[in-house]
Parts: C-alpha cells; sequence; structure tokens
C-alpha cells in the first residue's frame, strides 16, 4: 500500500520578492513609493530651504493682516478692514454659488436640448444642433466677455427709471430692475424673526446662520418626507392591487399648508428695492459679473450635457420605445418613465466630468471683475502679500477638495439610480 504525503513546503527568500510572480508586482510597487516619496520630500525641502535663503520662509501668517480691498458681490458682511483668510471665505462662498447655479442651469438646459436635438421636427432639430456647435466650439472666456458686454451696453440706466418722462420701469409689478448695473430683486423679510445664531464668534470665518430659514428648511425637509412617503405607499398599493390611490392633492397639502403656515407666523414679507438717488436701494442686487458668469458657463456646459444626453438616449434600444407605445403610453411618458431612467447610467459618468469643469472653469470670474476665490486669494491677497507659493498651494486644494466632494455626491447618485440585478 503507497501512502501519498504533502509535498514540504517552501521556504520563504528574498530572491522571491523579484523572481517570485507572486510577489514581484508587489515587490515593485513598494520600490516605486518609496521612490516618489524621497523625491517628493526632496521637493519640499530644496523648495524650503530656497525660500529661506530669499528670506521668505513658508508662513502662513499673512491670513491675519487686514486686506484692505472691497469684494463688491458677497453673502456675508464684509468689509476692508477684516483679514486675508475672511476675504478668501468670501471668495469660496462667491465660487460655491457660481457653481451650484452653474450645475443646476447649465443640467435642465442640457437634458431640455438633448432631447430637442432628437426631436422629429427638423427645424427643432436643427436649430438645437446650432445652439450646440456654437457654444462648445467657441472658449467660455469669449462668452463670458461678450455677455457681460451684452448687458453693460444694452440695459437702461437706473437714471432710465425716474420721473415721468422714465425711458424704462420695472418688471413684474414694480419689483424687478433690469438695469446695466445689474438686476435688483425683492429680499426675503421677516417681521417676526427669531434672529440669527452667531458662529465662529469674530473670528474669520464668523457667519450668521438665519433661524428663520433654519426653520422654512426643516418643515419643509419634514413635509418632502411625508409626501415621498405617500408617493411610496401608493407604489406599494398599486404593485399589490393594480389600482393607484389619487395622492397628488394630499402630497401638495402636505408641502404646501405647513411651510405656508411657518412663513405666515414668521411674517414673511418682500422687501422691494426702490430707486433713491443715483442708484437703487434695498432689495437683493444681483451684479452684471455674476450674472454674466452664471450664464455663460451654463449655456456653454449645457451645449456638452446635451450631446451626453443625446449619445445616453441613443444607447438606448429602439424596442423600449416600441414597447412603451404598444402599452399606450404617450411620447412625454416613453421620454421621461422609460428612456431616461436607462439612460441615466451612461449620462451621469461623464456629467461628473462636466459639473468639474464648469466648477474650474469658474476660475475666469476675474475677468469680469467677480471675485470668486481666484480673485481674492489667488489674486489680490497673492499681490499684496508676495506669498505666491503659499496661496497657490491653497488654492489648488480649495479647488481640488470642491471636485472630490462634487464627484463623491455624483458617485453615490449613480450608484443609486444604477439598474440592480434581482
Amino acid at each position: 500500500m503507497t501512502t501519498l504525503t504533502d509535498p514540504p513546503k517552501e521556504q520563504f527568500r528574498l530572491s522571491m520578492l523579484l523572481y517570485d510572480t507572486r510577489y514581484r508586482s508587489a515587490t515593485i510597487q513598494v520600490i516605486a513609493m518609496i521612490g516618489f516619496m524621497l523625491l517628493a520630500a526632496w521637493l519640499i525641502s530644496n523648495t524650503a530651504q530656497n525660500l529661506a535663503a530669499l528670506g521668505k520662509p513658508i508662513d502662513f501668517g499673512f491670513f491675519s493682516e487686514p486686506a484692505s480691498y472691497d469684494i463688491n458681490q458677497r453673502l456675508l458682511d464684509y468689509s476692508s478692514r477684516d483679514t486675508h483668510l475672511r476675504a478668501a471665505f468670501i471668495g469660496l462662498l462667491n465660487t460655491l454659488v457660481v457653481a451650484v447655479l452653474g450645475c443646476i442651469t447649465a443640467t435642465v438646459l442640457g437634458v431640455i436640448i438633448g432631447v430637442l436635438r432628437l426631436s422629429n421636427n427638423w427645424i427643432v432639430a436643427r436649430l438645437m444642433t446650432i445652439y450646440v456647435e456654437g457654444f462648445r466650439n467657441v472658449p467660455v472666456l469669449l462668452w463670458i466677455v461678450f455677455i457681460m458686454a451684452i448687458l453693460i451696453e444694452t440695459l437702461p440706466a437706473p437714471r432710465a427709471f425716474r420721473g415721468d418722462d422714465a425711458t424704462a420701469s420695472m418688471m413684474l409689478n414694480d419689483s424687478v430692475a433690469v438695469t446695466n448695473r445689474g438686476v435688483y430683486i425683492p429680499d426675503a423679510l421677516f417681521s417676526n424673526s427669531l434672529g440669527n445664531v452667531h458662529l465662529f464668534g469674530e473670528s474669520s470665518l464668523r457667519f450668521d446662520i438665519s433661524l428663520d430659514l433654519m426653520l422654512i428648511l426643516i418643515v419643509l425637509g419634514g413635509s418632502l418626507w411625508v409626501s415621498n412617503f405617500l408617493r411610496k405607499r401608493a407604489d406599494r398599493i398599486q404593485e399589490q392591487t393594480g389600482d393607484r390611490p389619487v395622492t397628488w392633492w394630499q402630497r401638495l397639502a402636505v408641502v404646501v399648508l405647513p411651510t405656508g403656515l411657518v412663513l405666515v407666523l414668521l411674517g414673511f414679507h418682500l422687501g422691494y428695492p426702490e430707486l433713491k438717488g443715483f442708484n437703487f436701494q434695498g432689495g437683493t442686487h444681483l451684479r452684471n459679473s455674476l450674472i454674466a458668469l452664471w450664464l455663460a458657463l451654463s449655456l456653454y456646459t449645457a451645449a456638452f450635457i446635451a450631446e451626453i444626453v443625446r449619445a445616453g438616449i441613443l444607447a438606448i434600444s429602439k424596442g423600449q420605445t416600441e414597447a412603451a407605445s404598444a402599452l399606450g403610453l404617450r411620447s412625454n411618458k416613453i421620454m421621461s418613465l422609460v428612456i431616461l431612467p436607462q439612460a441615466l447610467r451612461v449620462i451621469i459618468p461623464p456629467l461628473i466630468s462636466n459639473y468639474l469643469n464648469l466648477t474650474k472653469n469658474s476660475s475666469l470670474a476675474i475677468a469680469v471683475g467677480y471675485m470668486d476665490i481666484t480673485g481674492t486669494l489667488g489674486g489680490i491677497t497673492m499681490n499684496q502679500t508676495g506669498r505666491e507659493l503659499e496661496t497657490i498651494l491653497l488654492l489648488m486644494l480649495v479647488y481640488l477638495t470642491i471636485s472630490l466632494s462634487i464627484s463623491a455626491v455624483m458617485n453615490w447618485y449613480n450608484e443609486s439610480v444604477k439598474l440592480k440585478e434581482r
């Protein structure tokens, strides 16, 4: 009888790190990582030594110095006596405002234009093609400057609204004034305000949170949650019985009534802009620089998103459309309920790249005088303090953080809507 025994285990030898395929790839990666870290350490050390020799050691103390310049468009209180850190913070908020408004507007326009490009109407399809080719083949900087020039040269001056011989008038029941200095819109006011919460005291990052706004958002968020619960409940009933209960009026009442009641209790009213002296006073002033940057980035990015949407729709088999038509669905229902939900898995990945491009292209705001993070930290602050390395590194870190945050949110959304196998 023959007895089979296991072969003796091979002992580990250092030569196996190079000659054994089980360890070679890991060895090469570790060596490459060590080499990269040594190179980075040498570059940082060499840079620090050279700056110290020039009398400019790396120092972020300039952030506590007075900025001594104004920022025309801002969300929070700011004066020229505030620090450079406060100015950079205001610029960061301005960048986020443009990025958020631009992404929302570009997405809405891009989806509409992308769908219309596939229209059976020859004129509509060709007009959308002209739009796409026109905007995406001209540098966005030119569109920013062009729209800014249009706003300045074609819109009336504030003095045109004065007197009996006025050549211009306000819009929407005298609540909105569109001028060559910007757009003046009503401001939300509360006669029974709950006040504000002051965060970070008197530091450079101080800002106030309106308790009124927080209460409205909490009530609105709760109402939307209840509305979504009613929708899911109707979906379950439809799956079980085949009949879908009518819930639109319940969902509408759940959202409108609580929010409206809170607004009434807070004494919500609008503060309208009024012409006083040589300019409008009151309300919220949207400067032409913000509007030009917002419109240019939105229209430019929408052209790319339209092509992404069109490609996503074309990626869906025509059999889906034919099957939906056989069930009696109309064209608009087929697009919104059948085609677009399936096309999202094709649309979202390149859509993320366009959101990132829009955010980074907002750095062109300095061309029209809009003070974003590039104009404050990477512009005036850098020129005044002479701290080129520190400001540029921080600027790169800011854009990197914003871009990674957008990618994380969109990847999470992409994971939540992708098709899941049963």
